[in-house]
């Protein structure tokens, strides 16, 4: 009776601990999530799932502003180049059928397209590194991005173009090569890449809440997309989606793509041998690695393997991990294009599997003597030269090339830490030779001292609030390619179409310098002293914008 006993209180025990385990897993998200997701604000829909159970579930802000509608886990995202994934598997569906080979030419299915005398292969198309432009770095890309085009209408868009770079030499983030991959399933399958994609996968695993993306049908609990300028949201700008198309059309919610990974690793569209190729990490002509398989990065979160990749288009943004080693999937979705959840997703998926992120609670305390060791100038294997700097007892970080310098944080006498928490140093005096070697999610590079003094910073100056606000406005740097300058509480910033906003700081009353990357703007004048022009000085190129 004893025993009996003593079991009884045991397995309590174990279930209690269970369950205070899962509330602090929960609350510990909860609080990631919070801290970038604001509840009157656009939301958020994340997932985590361990050995195919959902561990969990939850959503946070607005699914749509105007209405006031809060976010659920059931809400319909754009997932933008998480399609990518699809489109790869497609294609293995139908080398595994034998009716394609991954070393067929393109020319095999698109007679005419211009491959100047180089084989480009479904390989290539698949790694980023077939050297085709990427229809999305066009210029002329904004005119035609509301237009709804057949698949080879759009090709003939962007075919022309000249190369990038030679077949396997370089890799290169390319949607051009998913498009042309999307139209290779059409050809081949007889089928429409939207059809295709809804029979043979969505269908096929009870993907109901997923689809091709389409900007007219009712879509039951489309989360609507946003983008944020100067402090103030907006509807995002519109998009047809047949020019995503397989590059990044599809749209899912948190459940279904749970469908989705379990259905890729237990092997249910093509065999264990045939879906490995798409998690291997492939290599340039000159044996150099990528990083990238087949429609899935691979990476690692703390020395453990990844595979994961993200999406964006206008309105949303998305970021799913899977760590085999450990079975933990993570899915998270932004309805706003001015929240990435990349980050917020990598620091989950450290989280679930038990080796949290840095943070800066974990600091140690050291001398300035040990600190004062590593300040120098190193020169690294891929080319980049860091400085590391002491003000005060903080040490810091700085490329080359850059304004923007970083805090780094002792872990012990000789790891450092950036505060992203993925980001670290470790260095080294052997022989009185100092060393350090950087690390970040992908790479480990080896930096050697060397006897060169770190540039001196740019003095900022202070600019009257109404001078800055003389600079206000859009400026034209290319068409549908615009340059928004603010003001806010007497500081001025720029944002370029697309990307985010940055501080501009000043050397003069007309010249500013950006932190983030080594760039400069310009403000111009006419004869009456009217503001009517800039120039963004960046990469030795002047760029002048006129003022709209």
């Amino acid at each position: 009776m004893k025993k009996i006993i003593k079991l009884k209180v045991f397995t309590l025990l174990f279930l209690l601990a269970n369950v205070i385990s899962a509330q602090s897993l929960e609350s510990k998200i909860d609080a990631i999530l919070n801290k970038q997701f604001k509840s009157n604000e656009t939301g958020v829909s994340a997932l985590v799932a361990k050995k195919g159970k959902v561990v969990y579930r939850k959503a946070f802000g607005k699914a749509n502003l105007e209405l006031d509608v809060n976010m659920t886990s059931e809400n319909v995202f754009e997932v933008g180049s998480i399609t990518k994934q699809f489109t790869s598997v497609g294609i293995l569906m139908l080398l595994e059928e034998g009716k394609i080979s991954l070393e067929d030419d393109i020319t095999k299915f698109i007679p005419d397209y211009p491959t100047h005398g180089k084989k480009i292969t479904i390989h290539h198309l698949l790694t980023h590194t077939s050297g085709i432009k990427s229809y999305t770095s066009m210029k002329g890309f904004g005119k035609v991005m509301t237009l709804d085009k057949s698949p080879l209408e759009f090709i003939d868009f962007f075919k022309n173009e000249p190369m990038d770079f030679n077949p396997g030499e370089k890799y290169k983030y390319n949607n051009s090569g998913y498009f042309l991959l999307g139209y290779v399933i059409e050809k081949v399958s007889g089928m429409s890449y939207s059809k295709f994609i809804k029979e043979r996968i969505f269908d096929k695993i009870g993907m109901k809440n997923s689809y091709y993306g389409n900007h007219s049908e009712i879509i039951k609990n489309r989360a609507s997309g946003y983008s944020k300028r100067g402090g103030e949201f907006s509807n995002a700008q519109y998009i047809s989606l047949t020019l995503p198309y397989a590059a990044g059309s599809i749209m899912s919610n948190v459940d279904d793509m749970l469908k989705w990974q379990t259905a890729v690793t237990t092997d249910v569209f093509v065999k264990e041998a045939t879906i490995d190729k798409a998690f291997k990490n492939y290599t340039l002509n000159n044996g150099e690695k990528i990083n990238y398989g087949y429609g899935w990065s691979i990476n690692e979160i703390n020395n453990v393997p990844t595979i994961e990749h993200g999406g964006s288009i206008p309105g949303y943004k998305s970021m799913g991990v899977f760590i085999p080693s450990k079975d933990v999937y993570v899915i998270v979705f932004s309805n706003c294009g001015c929240k990435s959840p990349t980050n917020t997703a990598l620091e989950i998926a450290a989280l679930a599997m038990g080796k949290p992120k840095f943070e800066k609670s974990n600091t140690i305390k050291l001398s300035i003597e040990e600190l004062k060791k590593w300040v120098g100038t190193y020169e690294f294997d891929n080319g980049a030269v860091r400085y590391i700097t002491l003000k005060g007892n903080q040490l810091y970080s700085k490329r080359e090339g850059s304004q923007q310098e970083f805090k780094i944080h002792p872990t012990s006498s000789t790891n450092f830490s950036f505060e992203d928490g993925f980001i670290s140093y470790e260095f080294s005096n052997k022989g009185g030779e100092k060393e350090a070697f950087f690390k970040n999610r992908i790479n480990k590079v080896k930096g050697n001292w060397v006897n060169k003094k770190a540039p001196k910073e740019k003095k900022e100056i202070k600019v009257a609030a109404e001078i800055l606000k003389k600079y206000e406005g859009a400026y034209e740097l290319q068409p549908n390619f615009i340059i928004t300058v603010r003001t806010r509480d007497g500081k001025i910033y720029a944002q370029a179409t697309g990307q985010p906003e940055f501080e501009l700081y000043a050397e003069s009353d007309t010249k500013f310098f950006l932190k983030v990357v080594k760039a400069s703007v310009e403000f111009h004048k006419d004869a009456k002293g009217i503001v009517n022009a800039l120039t963004l000085n960046q990469g030795g190129r002047a760029m002048k914008a006129p003022k709209k």
